[in-house]
């Protein structure tokens, strides 16, 4: 039995909690740390748990015994947390973002390879049907190579968002929508595309007044075999549409699931080719849905990898390509600059202290909470089957 400890208790840690009591036969939460302990008490009580209650990760780790955990802290204590729990010879699921900085994503992947502990970054999304459904299309060869694909990561936040006490600011919270809404996206993208060679982009707070960060970026990726890309990332999208569009040399293909497929005529323009589409259509309706989605499917298999019965999908070299991206849409949008890849440890963003010194702040945070009297949160759309 598999002992679980979960370091955070804010709205995201409601998902690792019902993801774990799905699978009592395997593991057991047996801890909740909180800078509030009274508000880890509350996450206890909520889900009927039976667990010792900690205010930090030292406090957890000298009182607790337990194999694994899962940290659902804001992004600027995830490096700290993984890092000594992995030291102190513990598997460890950190919620995305990894870290804030590339140097703090190393220094965990370090601590892992040294523990030869299991490191496992979340990116619940991969799990989703619609995904692993247009992975496979993608892969299958049917659209062609792709020439252009995009990301829209639209979302929208009021202003009083960033009031809570360590949101939109550089040195807490790593980032604004593009690090901490987008990421979602830009993992799923990376995931289908691959890493690009350049980036260029823009960065900029068109609506909140309160934060450091940016609440809107747009960015347009080379690659090595001649595709683009294109990310944009916004807080300030009323519908919050999320899609992520991949154009083909023979068809398009999208999530929310879409296929049209064209081809040309003697003059050059469009028509219709229904047969692909089809084709596409039958491939996608083939493939199975996935028993379990979101957290329920990253934590189903993060168990079973612990246990050694399959591959952990998403450690944290995967974890770590999503924030390298990240980082160069900032640092080429900071620093109007193309920027190439890999990053490396002389780039300017690639150290936290780089980041603090070289990243714009839009605006000076003046207002500042502990708590919002509501934990209610939303994860973007369903993206149907």
């Amino acid at each position: 039995m598999l002992k679980v400890a979960i370091l955070g208790t804010g709205a995201i840690s409601d998902s690792h909690i019902r993801a774990y009591l799905r699978f009592q036969d395997w593991c057991r939460i047996t801890a909740l740390v909180d800078l509030f302990p009274d508000k880890a008490a509350e996450k206890a009580a909520q889900h009927g748990l039976q667990v010792k209650v900690f205010q930090s990760c030292d406090e957890l780790l000298q009182g607790c015994d337990f194999d694994a955990a899962s940290i659902c802290l804001p992004p600027f204590e995830h490096a700290p947390a993984a890092v000594a729990l992995l030291r102190a010879g513990k598997h460890v699921t950190v919620e995305k973002p990894m870290a804030p900085s590339l140097e703090e994503c190393d220094a965990m992947l370090a601590a892992a390879r040294a523990s030869g502990r299991l490191l496992g970054v979340v990116a619940q999304n991969r799990f989703q049907t619609p995904m692993r459904k247009l992975k496979h299309v993608l892969a299958s060869g049917l659209p062609g190579r792709v020439l252009h694909a995009q990301v829209d990561s639209f979302w929208w936040r009021g202003a009083r968002y960033y009031d809570l006490w360590w949101r939109g600011t550089w040195a807490k919270e790593g980032g604004g929508c593009t690090m901490n809404h987008a990421v979602h996206h830009i993992d799923l993208f990376q995931w289908m595309m691959g890493m690009p060679r350049t980036v260029q982009a823009l960065t900029a707070n068109l609506g909140h007044a309160n934060a450091e960060v940016e609440d809107f970026a747009t960015a347009v990726l080379t690659y090595a075999n001649g595709s683009l890309g294109q990310i944009t990332a916004s807080l300030i999208h009323h519908g919050e549409e999320q899609r992520l569009v991949f154009q083909g040399e023979h068809a398009q293909v999208a999530v929310p699931w879409q296929v049209r497929a064209a081809r040309p005529k003697e003059n050059g323009f469009p028509e219709e080719n229904a047969g692909l589409a089809a084709e596409i259509q039958a491939l996608y309706e083939s493939l199975p849905a996935e028993p379990l989605e979101g957290h329920d499917g990253q934590i189903a298999n993060v168990l079973a990898a612990v246990a050694g019965r399959e591959p952990l999908l998403v450690d944290g070299a995967e974890g770590r390509k999503t924030l390298e991206l990240i980082t160069a849409i900032y640092q080429a949008g900071h620093l109007g600059q193309r920027v190439e890849l890999p990053l490396r440890p002389a780039d300017p963003f690639y150290t936290r202290d780089g980041i603090l010194k070289h990243a714009r702040h839009f605006h000076e945070k003046t207002r500042s909470v502990e708590n919002f009297a509501s934990n209610e949160i939303t994860l973007g759309r369903n993206y149907g089957r």
